[in-house]
Formats: C-alpha cells, sequence, structure tokens
C-alpha cells in the first residue's frame, strides 16, 4: 500500500495542469438540513464530468514509447471511455473504445467528439468487454481496465489528496463503489494523511457485487437489478486488485434503495443547483441516510460524474 500511496502523490504532482483540480464546497443547505458540515467533492465538474478522467490520464502518462505508437484499447460506453479517449487525445495516442450496439447514441457521439475510434458489438457490456481484450491481445495494444489496474487506480486517488489538501480533518468521507477504483485511491492516500477519517463505502441495494464480494470474503458474480446507478453496476473481474484494497480499507459499508437515490439527486438540484448522475446519488443518499449519526462532524460527499441522459434525469427527479 506504501508504494501505491506514493504512486498517488507522484500522479498528483504530475497530471497537473490536465487534470483538474475540483472543489470541495461547503453545502450551506444540505449542512442545515442534516445537522452536520456536508463539503460537496466535484468530482462532476472534473474533465469529461467525471473522477474517471484522472485514472485515464495517469496510465497514459505512464506508456512507454511503443506503446504510445500502438495506441490503447477499452470497453465502456459511459464515464470510462469518456475519460480515455480525452486523455489519449491529449497524449497523441490512438484509442479504439469497444461498446455494444445497445448503448446510448448520445453517449458514442459524446467518445467519437472526444477523438476516441467506436467499435460497436453485438451483444452486452461483456461482450464488448470480451471483444476489447481480445483486439489488445491480437493487436499488441495496452488494454485500460476501469479499475483492474493500479496506475488506473493511481489516478484516481489523486481525488483522495487533494482532499486532504483542502480538508484535513474530515470525519467521513462517502465514496460510490462499483469496480472499487475511486474509493482504493483515496482511502490509500486518507488512510496515510488523515487517518481519522472515516471511509464510508456505498452501494446502490440494486447492485451490490463488490459489497456482496466482501461480505462473503471472496469474489464471485452477483446478480444485479436494473438502477440509476448504472455508474457503478456490474461485476467484479476475477483476481481484481480493487477486492483486497477494498476489504482493508473501507470502515463502513452502506446501502441505498432506487428511491433514496432520486431523493438525493432532487435535494441536491435544489439546495446547490447541481445536476447529477446517478452514482453520484447513491454517495448523498448514503450520507443523507447516516446524517443522525455525524451530527455536528465534517463529512465529504464524492460527487463522482453528472453524465446522465437528460431524459432519465428529468424522469429521476421528477415529483
Amino acid at each position: 500500500m506504501d508504494t501505491l500511496f506514493d504512486n498517488i502523490m507522484q500522479a498528483h504532482r504530475a497530471l497537473r495542469p490536465q487534470v483538474r483540480v475540483t472543489p470541495l464546497d461547503y453545502s450551506v443547505l444540505l449542512s442545515a438540513r442534516t445537522g452536520c458540515d456536508v463539503y460537496l467533492k466535484g468530482e462532476h465538474l472534473q474533465h469529461t464530468g467525471s473522477f474517471k478522467f484522472r485514472g485515464a490520464s495517469n496510465k497514459l502518462r505512464l506508456l512507454d514509447e511503443q506503446q504510445r505508437k500502438r495506441g490503447v484499447i477499452t470497453a465502456s460506453t459511459g464515464n470510462h471511455g469518456q475519460g480515455v479517449a480525452l486523455a489519449a487525445k491529449i497524449a497523441g495516442v490512438g484509442a479504439t473504445i469497444y461498446a455494444p450496439e445497445s448503448a446510448a447514441a448520445v453517449k458514442l457521439d459524446t467518445i467519437r467528439a472526444l477523438g476516441g475510434e467506436v467499435v460497436l458489438v453485438g451483444g452486452d457490456a461483456l461482450n464488448a468487454e470480451l471483444a476489447a481484450g481480445e483486439a489488445a491481445r491480437r493487436e499488441g495494444k495496452v488494454y485500460i481496465s476501469p479499475y483492474n489496474d493500479v496506475e488506473v487506480i493511481a489516478g484516481q486517488g489523486t481525488c483522495g489528496a487533494e482532499l486532504a489538501e483542502q480538508c484535513g480533518d474530515l470525519d467521513a468521507v462517502f465514496v460510490s463503489v462499483g469496480g472499487g477504483g475511486l474509493i482504493s485511491g483515496i482511502a490509500t492516500v486518507l488512510k496515510q494523511l488523515s487517518p481519522r477519517t472515516q471511509i464510508v463505502a456505498c452501494w446502490p441495494e440494486n447492485a451490490t457485487s463488490m459489497y456482496s464480494n466482501l461480505e462473503a470474503g471472496y469474489i464471485f458474480e452477483v446478480a444485479e437489478q436494473e438502477t440509476l446507478s448504472d455508474g457503478t453496476a456490474g461485476g467484479v473481474e476475477p483476481g481484481a486488485v480493487t477486492f483486497e484494497l477494498c476489504r482493508r480499507l473501507i470502515d463502513r459499508k452502506v446501502l441505498v434503495s432506487e428511491e433514496e437515490i432520486r431523493n438525493a439527486m432532487r435535494v441536491l438540484a435544489r439546495t446547490d443547483r447541481w445536476m447529477i448522475e446517478g452514482a453520484a446519488g447513491v454517495a448523498l443518499a448514503s450520507a443523507l441516510k447516516l446524517a443522525p449519526e455525524y451530527q455536528g462532524k465534517k463529512i465529504a460527499v464524492v460527487l463522482c460524474g453528472k453524465n446522465i441522459v437528460l431524459e432519465k434525469y428529468l424522469k429521476a427527479v421528477s415529483g
């Protein structure tokens, strides 16, 4: 873990100004509503609208000359694909993003606009991942995992380094968890620089892959239902490096319902005038749910992204 911490701090210095230092804003109305001092980490204001640009930028930064010439491959329909596309464009590296044919057209158009080449694959997201991995092996290109890569995790961890600098006496930080890359990076930093800060991992009740794996003590396939938090949905790869990191670093786990996620998205629009995606709503919903236990304490909520189709957002927050 010390090596990962060192790599995160190196990335924290090396990635500026390409990776934006996102604000940690005090929310007056959320603080009054909850009885906590609520700080919002604006990862939805990062380039491409999510924290994923951090990990992609660090991975591209560390490629050697031959790897740069060959280009990179990944599979994604959302935040990860957009982050890789932009980071590769800035680095002058070709990027191919595999996606299922069923992916939302607006997301694919965004990836193309950011410079990525999109290859559509029949079937679901898993088919796209398998096709991307096979293409990377066949073509001798680097495959960029959204979370199962220590260099990607080091990039995500720069968010934690910023938190430590912006508010070094946080009592807790709430982070949504999918594959575990973001929380692994943030927690690695805070355990060193702010050990009193409790790491609270947050999941939707409908998609609990990493949560269920951690509870069981091993990685296995978990059946998931549809969720507003599509950014955290999906299984955990066998042998994922994030599993052990999450097992060691997470202090507390919380699950929230779809209605609690919708409510959090509505509340934030009213209090702070911010539109966020469902994954960010999970972290805020968890903070609202546990607020009675953090009265008078400083808590940070990582708003991990804002990339949600407008119609889906409006449907979620209506009522």
